[in-house]
């Protein structure tokens, strides 16, 4: 058993630090490339810190844990809300401004609502997997298209040009793409056979713990992105980080399990988590958008976001001793 939860801990820390390697790589490649530093931030940097979810699930799914796969998915864009954002809007109350934000948490919405009625019937076909991945890229076209169009005064422009990793040789670029790429790799096999041992050690199903160890963990880098913006002051960012995460989590890896092991879906990720999850985005959407004409994620709605957050986390130990 110690075995396993030492295997857990060494698959996180390295999953968090190539997945860091392989932004940086991806982001130089782009450089190099001629894109944009926005573009960059808004799509490369976006699918890099996701990159950790999309293979832990794609090696969950490759060997027959689909529970672990959904689970992944589902529970990271609740702890995205729920725990990161709820904790630092606690810290020091987040403010959206950007307009180019304002139209993305909509769209997050209509995501998670999509990939919820294509669950509804209990099965996730290839079919359905291809068309949310299909949403994906058309939620990227989008993304580089209103790039061109967005001001240079868009605060969430001027924050992620900010932040974009900085340029290095193109060598050096490939150099991180890669280590970044084969480490994630190997580390998200690790992590996946290590959660995989310790759900069967203690009788839980794969999909709890890829609702809790593994969706936590694989968040590691939107909280670290999260916290290093809010002590900059970048506000947008962090809700930008966020809702990048969680639209990806939606388009990439939860269709993953339909893609690569097509078949039924835990009822209660159906009908226990799903809720959840639509709930902290439906929270996300009347804070980031407005609540009284404000868009001031304050430190009360940053606790009652964490108050949700555990209050979901006691539903699954509920769901354990029933």
């Amino acid at each position: 058993m110690w075995i396993h939860a030492d295997a857990l801990a060494v698959g996180l820390i390295a999953l968090v630090y190539c997945a860091d390697r392989f932004v940086i790589g991806a982001a130089g490649i782009a450089r190099h490339l001629g894109v944009s530093p926005l573009i960059i931030g808004l799509t490369v940097v976006g699918f890099g810190t996701s990159a950790p979810e999309i293979l832990v699930s794609s090696i969950a799914a490759w060997h027959g844990n689909t529970g672990l796969a959904v689970g992944n998915a589902l529970g990271s864009n609740i702890a995205n809300i729920g725990l990161i954002l709820g904790v630092t809007a606690l810290l020091t109350p987040v403010t959206v401004h950007s307009r180019t934000l304002r139209r993305e948490i909509p769209l997050l919405l209509l995501a998670c609502l999509a990939a919820f009625a294509l669950s509804f019937d209990g099965v996730l076909t290839r079919v359905e997997g291809v068309v949310l991945m299909a949403g994906l890229a058309g939620f990227l076209l989008w993304l580089a298209r209103i790039a061109r169009k967005v001001p240079a005064t868009d605060p969430l422009a001027l924050e992620i040009e900010r932040e974009v990793p900085p340029a290095v040789s193109f060598k050096e670029a490939w150099f991180w793409f890669l280590f970044g790429l084969i480490g994630l790799v190997l580390s998200s096999r690790l992590l996946v056979w290590s959660a995989v041992a310790i759900a069967h050690h203690f009788q839980v199903s794969d999909l709890i713990i890829g609702l809790t160890i593994v969706a936590l963990g694989t968040s590691l880098p939107e909280l670290a992105a999260s916290l290093a913006s809010v002590i900059k002051g970048e506000d947008d960012l962090v809700i930008g980080n966020i809702v990048g995460s969680n639209m990806f989590n939606m388009l990439a890896v939860f269709p993953m399990p339909g893609v690569i092991q097509p078949g039924p879906l835990q009822a209660a990720a159906v009908w226990r988590d799903f809720p959840w999850m639509l709930g902290f985005t439906v929270a996300l959407l009347v804070l980031g958008n407005g609540w009284r004409r404000s868009r001031r994620i304050g430190r009360i709605g940053g606790a009652l976001l964490v108050i949700g957050f555990c209050l979901y986390q006691y539903r699954l130990y509920l769901s354990l001793t029933a």
